[in-house]
Order: C-alpha cells, then structure tokens, then sequence
C-alpha cells in the first residue's frame, strides 16, 4: 500500500514538473516510508511513495513503465489474484522483472487497456495510468473505495493525490472550502464523493475510471457499479437452503481471506470480538498457523469495551493476541492530531480508537492487518435496519393525521415535562438523554422507515442553517422499486462505508504506514450478498449467514450478544476534558471563518454544556472542521 501522486502541466519544464511532483508525493511520506519515485515525460509527471508488502527489492520500484513501454504506472494497492495472471501474462511473452503485483497490472494495462485490465482483477487501489502512445491519463479506484484518490482539473493542467495534502503541496495549488461540502460534513460527518471540501476538487467515485488529456474535459465512466450487482442479484437470487447460503459464504470469504494473507512482510487482524472481525480472524486460523490479533480495550469504561470478548475469541481460535489499552488520555492527546491524520475533514468519533488501535498494531512490527469491515452493509447488521424496518411495519399503517397530531402534541410538552417523562421510561428508553431521543422520535413519527433510517444517519438535521443556508451535496439517486432493507444496505454501500467507514480506516492505518485489508468487500463476497433474499439476512437475528458461518468455527455464547459501537463517550468528554478545547474552537469570534452561523454554534455549545440537550454528535462535525480550518491555516502561514 502506498501514496501516489502527480500532475499533467504542458506549462511547466521538466525541472518543475519533477519538483512539484516530488513535493507532492513527499506530503504522502506517511503512506510510503520504505521509497521514494518520481518519473516524467513531456507534460506529465507521476510521483510515488512505496509500502513494500511484495517483492521488497528495488524491482518493485514505482513509477514502472510496461514492458512495450508504452504504459507508465503510479499505483496504490494489492492485487489479490495477481498469480493467477502471472501465468497467462507469461505464455504471451512477457518476461517478469519482479514478483510484485504492480508489474502484473501494469502488463493487464498494456494488453487490455485500463478498463479492460480493471474488469479482470480482485483488489484494492488508487492508480494513475499516463498512454505514451495518446498522451492520455488514466486514474482508477477500486470497485468499493477502500482506496482513495482526489483530483483537480484547472483548465490546461490536472492533478491527482492519494489524499488532499499531496494536491495542497503542488506549487500553484489554491483552494476554498466549498460550502456545500462544509454543509454535507455538518449533516453526515462526512463528505460524500464525488465532492471534496475544497471547491474544484473531486473525489473518484468507486468502481470508476478517469480519460483526460491536455484541452478536454475530464470523463469519469464506471468500470463496475454497486447498482449493477444489486441489478443482478436480484435477477438470480440464491435458491439453496439457510445452510447452503452458509456454505457458500465459507467457501468465498475463506478464498478471499486466503488470498489476502498474501504477503512478503508480517501481517495481522484486527479483533474486536464483534460477528465480522471473528468470522475473518477464524477463516485465517482455519489455514493453519496462529495470527496474530488486535483489539482496542476501552478499559475505563465496559461500556464501550469489547476487548473481555475478543480476548475470550482469541483464546478459542489460539491466536497470538494483544490488547491495545484506550484510555482517555491517550485517546484526548490524539485529538489535536486529527486534522492532520485525517486530511479532509471526517466526524468520526470511532477515528480515535482506531489509529491508536493501527499505531500499536505497527510498533507490534505488523505492516498488513485483515479488517471486518463492510460486513453490517453487506450482510444488514446495523441496528438502524432493523429500527427502521419496524417503524414501517408498525407505525407507517397508523394514519399519518393521527401520527402528525402524536408528534405535535409531544413537541409541544416544556422542556421540563419531557425530560420527566423521558426518565420515567423504562430502559433502554429511559435515562439521562432520554428526552433528547423522545424529541427526536416525534420529529419522526409522521415519516416513513426510509425517512427514519436517513434521520438516524444525520447528525445534524439542522446542518442546512447553520451553513448559513447553504445545502448540502446531492445525495445518490433512490431507486424506489427496491424493498427498505436493500435501499438501506445499498445507500450506505454507496457513501456511508467508502466516505466515512474505509475512509476512516485508510487514513488511520496509513497515517503509521500500516496496510488494512478488507475480505468481506471482495467482489465476489459483495455480489452473492446481493443474490441472498432479505429474509436470509434477517432470519432470526441480523447477519445471520455471517453468524452461521462464525458458529462454525467458534461456540455461539461467545459472540451472541449486542451489538457494540467502537466509538468514545462523546457527550461526557465534551462536558468534561474536552470543555475548554470544544469551547476555544467554538466560541470565538471566528469561528467557521465567515462559513458558519456562529450564533446556532454558540447555542448548540452552550445547550450540551449546561446539560438540558445532547448535542454531541451535532457537535463533532463542527469541532472537527473548526479544528482542521485552523489546523491549515497555521500550516499555511
């Protein structure tokens, strides 16, 4: 895994081409300590920086040129079935330089063009492709976005970076927040592709390709679609029994891990106890050996730790297994390092534990981790589903007049009375909270499940005014045909994990230089979910063909429980240890740089300080951009 980098500039010289392309490549330092490569010709530029995970000789050096000379390849990834091209490349009169995966994808490139070699490969990536031949570049991202890659069109010239700072570092390069990207952040926590916070930036979108040269306009096409595999599966639906779905999962998530644990450096899983990481760490234990296994443990407060339950999997599976001790101060000391580590702007609480999880994991001398990320969007896992499934089952046949006089009749209770009521409740409705989440089901209650699901996505339904009017990005088509629980699975498929989770793992884990591999988005795991019928999913409690598999090899009574968030007590700290810092950040008279409705920030502080609302996921977003607003302009002073 690597950064990648570079620039088309028919105005600049060679001289500062290869400077600014070194610069750029030199911001993404992080993401490739073990080399440094640059290659230019005419107009262009491709800059790389090197994680060496296979073949770690200098033959493995990027930027490479195909053996015809006529493709140069920048790219950042692993192609997981590389071998099995090897051979085919070889019979047509190749002869390999190395043993690493780039020089397979390079000659897939010469052979069959960038889409061509894209349709035909398993992996994760960011790539740019220049044609020598045409004068043409070529980016590409992987089909679900686990890898990132930005790009900026000015006029004559574009550039692309693995991540914002590398475009930042480029002589010449200036940008403004694009207000409504700040919009989307502040409702979602983060900013959907293919928009940027900066205006004039783009993000590629998963399973896509970019065709531009000098005087054209850049053309994005789709090598691959999420929409296209739901398309299919629903055409051809598996047919076989609850069992036979189990089956046939074992066999193409244990292919997919098998294949994933290909690696010339150490190489390790996270572990949190939870269905999906336990279900990848006992397929990798079934190969034979002892992984090696990490779990966050959130020891100061069981609320929020798992690491009791990971321990207890480990130990069945006789993995070799480290807790990474999260505690509240190492979690508080990270938090001015986030703008930093995370580029753009991501409202992600979970963002902490994770890099402290990835920093110990490499100073442990792991370079690849195995994740389980992408399992509760495959396979329905997330509680939202099944909140909102029961909302349309059992409230949209209540008459909406009835629904909408419920709503006002609570909405209009004071303050005072609600949270009496709210506390009266019994668990899990009642609590300290309570009247904020009551307030909130009576904003919901005259919607449909679909309107409730997408409410428990926002977390800040008034995001709209306190960007000062400004609305947020377009959001991705609905296909209406589609029963609730697929447009759920295949909404978040489609932003929440590559624009919030992936992201999220990508930038912690790169950040110490540490690769994470994701076994449940492999192409093939992705499109035979899509064929199971929603009532295999479901079938007694969610996630059940993981759950079947998982029991296979680990006895029930060790991962059956509620599902756990991986994320830190937010509203407390904001209270607590992050007061003053929250506060500096919120309530100064520049606050949001002129971008912000200060005053709505200064009540949402103040409201959450005093402890009548919980505003702390509303909160984040805004701490998180003030905090890397300020982080950028102290950098660019």
């Amino acid at each position: 895994m690597c950064g990648i980098a570079g620039l088309v500039d028919p105005q600049r010289s060679p001289e500062a081409l290869a400077e600014a392309a070194g610069r750029m490549a030199d911001a993404l330092a992080h993401r490739g300590p073990d080399g440094r490569g640059v290659w230019t010709e005419g107009p262009v530029a491709l800059g790389h920086r090197r994680l060496s995970i296979l073949d770690l000789s200098e033959a493995g050096a990027q930027p490479m040129l195909s053996g015809d000379g006529r493709w140069a390849l920048s790219y950042n990834g692993e192609l997981y079935d590389a071998a099995f091209h090897r051979p085919a490349l070889a019979a047509d009169g190749h002869a390999f330089r190395s043993t690493s995966d780039t020089e397979v994808l390079v000659e897939l490139i010469a052979r069959h063009g960038v889409g061509g070699a894209l349709e035909r490969v398993e992996g994760i990536f960011g790539l740019a492709a220049w044609d020598r031949a045409e004068g043409r570049l070529w980016l590409a991202r992987d089909r679900m976005g686990v890898k990132p890659l930005f790009y900026a069109a000015e006029g004559p010239r574009l550039l692309f970076g693995s991540q914002l700072s590398a475009l930042e570092a480029c002589p010449g390069f200036s940008a403004t927040v694009d207000p409504a990207a700040l919009s989307s952040l502040l409702a979602h926590g983060y900013v959907p592709a293919p928009g940027a916070i900066f205006s004039g930036v783009r993000k590629l979108r998963p399973g896509h390709l970019l065709s531009w040269r000098p005087g054209e306009v850049p053309a994005e096409s789709a090598y691959w679609r999420l929409d296209d595999a739901i398309e299919a599966g629903r055409a051809d639906p598996f047919a076989g029994t609850q069992e036979e779905a189990a089956d046939e999962l074992e066999r193409l998530l244990g292919a997919a891990v098998r294949r994933q644990m290909l690696s010339d450096v150490p190489l390790g899983a996270f572990l949190s106890g939870g269905i999906d990481s336990s279900t990848i760490v006992a397929l990798m234990a079934a190969g034979g050996g002892r992984p090696k296994t990490f779990a966050a443990g959130f020891t100061e407060d069981p609320r929020f730790d798992e690491s009791p339950h990971a321990a207890l999997v480990a130990r069945h599976l006789g993995t070799e297994h480290t807790t990474v001790p999260v505690g509240e101060a190492q979690a508080l000391a990270l938090v001015e390092r986030l703008p930093k580590i995370f580029d753009e702007p991501l409202a992600d609480p979970s963002g902490l534990p994770t890099h402290l999880l990835c920093a110990a994991t490499r100073a442990a001398g792991i370079t690849v981790a195995l994740s389980g990320d992408g399992g509760d969007e495959l396979f329905a896992g997330y509680d939202r589903y099944s909140l909102a499934t029961r909302f349309a089952r059992r409230i949209e046949p209540v008459p909406r007049p009835l629904r909408q006089a419920a709503s006002a009749a609570i909405l209009a209770l004071p303050s005072p009375v609600a949270r009496n009521l709210a506390r009266a409740l019994p668990p899990p409705w009642g609590g300290p909270d309570a009247a904020d989440r009551l307030r909130k089901a009576a904003h919901q209650l005259p919607g449909t499940g679909f309107d409730l699901y997408r409410r428990l996505l926002t977390l800040n339904p008034d995001a709209q005014a306190l960007a000062l009017g400004v609305p947020g990005l377009a959001a991705p088509p609905e296909p209406q045909a589609l029963p609730l629980l697929s447009r759920m699975r295949r909404l978040d498929g489609l932003a929440y994990l590559p624009d919030d989770v992936l992201a999220k793992v990508d930038r912690a884990s790169m950040a110490v230089g540490l690769e994470a591999r994701v076994p449940l988005l492999d192409r093939s795991v992705v499109e035979f979910a899509w064929r199971l019928p929603e009532t295999m999913l479901v079938n007694g409690a969610p996630k059940r063909p993981l759950r079947d598999v998982l029991a296979r090899h680990v006895p029930r009574d060790l991962f059956e429980r509620r599902k756990q968030g991986f994320a830190p007590p937010l509203a407390a700290w904001l209270r607590g240890p992050l007061r003053s810092y929250a506060g500096d950040l919120l309530g100064s008279s520049d606050t949001g740089g002129g971008l912000l409705d200060r005053a709505r920030v200064r009540a949402m502080l103040d409201a959450h300080l005093a402890g009548t609302h919980n505003h702390a996921v509303g909160l984040w977003p805004l701490v998180t951009f003030e905090a890397w607003r300020r982080y950028r302009g102290a950098r660019a002073a």
